[in-house]
């Protein structure tokens, strides 16, 4: 049976729920379009609720962030699964390339997230990444998409390239980095011609370097 209280509960955790959800979604339309440094505040009048209500659900901006990063992981490991489930492999891996790209031009908040994010962090979507891009490429490579010299771990610095690209040109055109990307593409069809330099770094190596390299 169920007592009363425990009845007249039930609405408020609803409410407590949605809330939750609104201010998440709240912060990531402010945080793209604003960065991280946009306020409590910004957050709490996008959303619909007191100040008050935030901080009860968010006692600290960290305490949003984090969510707002849990919820861009899901998301980012869906592509990433789905991508990887593609029958064509050469379009699984310029979906996969193009989407990453696509959420960090568009997307401000996202990029100083991750930028934020521990190595430990970033490797839950590390865990999605690697087996899947090297599983691509080396299905691309199989059927005859791929240069014969290329390996998983060359394209996550194209990502990074492209990245710092799309920030930098971003006033200018913010869909330039796409031009670029075209080329990199190119670069790494088969047949391929001439000798590329030797890649000697991980996976897990070259995602060591990069973090370590942010501000």
């Amino acid at each position: 049976m169920t007592s009363d209280t425990e009845s007249s509960n039930r609405p408020l955790r609803a409410d407590a729920e949605r809330n939750r959800a609104r201010i998440v979604e709240a912060a990531r339309v402010v945080f793209a379009d604003h960065g991280i440094a946009a306020s409590l505040d910004d957050v709490a009048r996008a959303a619909g609720v007191g100040i008050g209500t935030l901080y009860r659900r968010f006692p600290t901006k960290d305490s949003l962030l984090s969510a707002v990063f849990d919820q861009v992981v899901a998301e980012i490991t869906d592509t990433i699964d789905s991508c990887a489930a593609d029958p064509d492999p050469w379009a699984g891996l310029v979906r996969l390339v193009t989407s990453v790209l696509e959420r960090q031009s568009g997307d401000r908040g996202v990029v100083e997230i991750c930028t934020r994010a521990d190595f430990g962090q970033l490797d839950r979507i590390a865990a999605h990444y690697v087996p899947a891009v090297d599983g691509l490429v080396a299905r691309a490579k199989a059927a005859g998409a791929v240069r014969a010299d290329i390996t998983g771990t060359d394209i996550s610095p194209m990502i990074v390239m492209l990245s710092a690209v799309s920030t930098a040109t971003r006033s200018a055109d913010p869909d330039l980095w796409r031009r670029y990307l075209d080329l990199l593409f190119d670069g790494i069809r088969a047949p391929g011609t001439g000798e590329l330099h030797p890649n000697r770094v991980s996976h897990n190596g070259l995602m060591a370097a990069i973090s370590s390299a942010r501000p």
